[in-house]
């Protein structure tokens, strides 16, 4: 695989801008609604060294990526929140799991909608824009996908258990403390697991990869570009 310096200034600054508003959102919030635990740690940020993870944002993906895996996984410094100190712990956990990517989503409209402005760019700077804008939209849709599958601890795992009635929620709830390895259960040994028997147990990839081609043509005829 030859990785350019130019394919690295694509895919870094929108990756990096993804990840850090993503987690700010959810600090953000939860301040709003009560917690003030990630506010205090400083969690409330736009400086991205504040939610890098060294292993889970660059070691991880890296490592996949120079290894030719056919996916690649990652994740940030989860943002510290005290849901009991939320005023409304339930509701409030559904909004806090949600701000995440309802705002990967926000960004990818907004990168979408940037495309307009191109043709007032630059000739030489214009390329290099439109792969940022690009790869922002697959980013920012992908982390909000992806985040919303309802495995906790994952966003949409929260959202479950916070909709879900309680003969539900909590046998799900337990399920957080497993759920980084129920993912690399089932986004790795799985379809590694099904490959040596000639099966295709990439379910989960399968359903990320429909959702993300759905949402982005959505942006893209909402924002005008088809």
């Amino acid at each position: 695989m030859n990785i350019t310096l130019y394919d690295v200034s694509v895919w870094v600054l929108p990756l990096v801008i993804a990840i850090t508003f993503h987690e700010a959102a959810h600090g953000f919030v939860a301040h709003r609604l009560g917690d003030n635990t990630a506010f205090e740690l400083g969690r409330v940020s736009f400086n991205p060294l504040k939610h890098i993870d060294p292993f889970g944002t660059l070691m991880l993906p890296a490592i996949l990526l120079l290894s030719h895996s056919p996916f690649l996984f990652g994740y940030a410094k989860p943002v510290p929140v005290n849901f009991r100190a939320l005023r409304n712990p339930r509701t409030g956990m559904v909004w806090v799991a949600l701000a995440g990517p309802a705002t990967n989503i926000a960004l990818a409209f907004f990168a979408a909608a940037a495309f307009h402005v191109l043709t007032y760019v630059p000739a030489g700077a214009e390329q290099w824009l439109a792969d940022n804008l690009k790869n922002a939209v697959v980013i920012n849709v992908i982390l909000a996908v992806f985040n919303m599958l309802p495995i906790p601890p994952l966003d949409g795992g929260r959202v479950a258990v916070g909709l879900l009635p309680n003969v539900l929620a909590a046998p799900l709830s337990r399920l957080e403390p497993y759920g980084m390895l129920i993912l690399i259960g089932i986004l790795i040994v799985l379809p590694l697991a099904g490959s040596q028997f000639g099966l295709n147990l990439d379910v989960i990839s399968a359903i990320v990869r429909t959702s993300t081609g759905f949402v982005i043509r959505l942006l893209l005829l909402v924002t005008g570009n088809v």
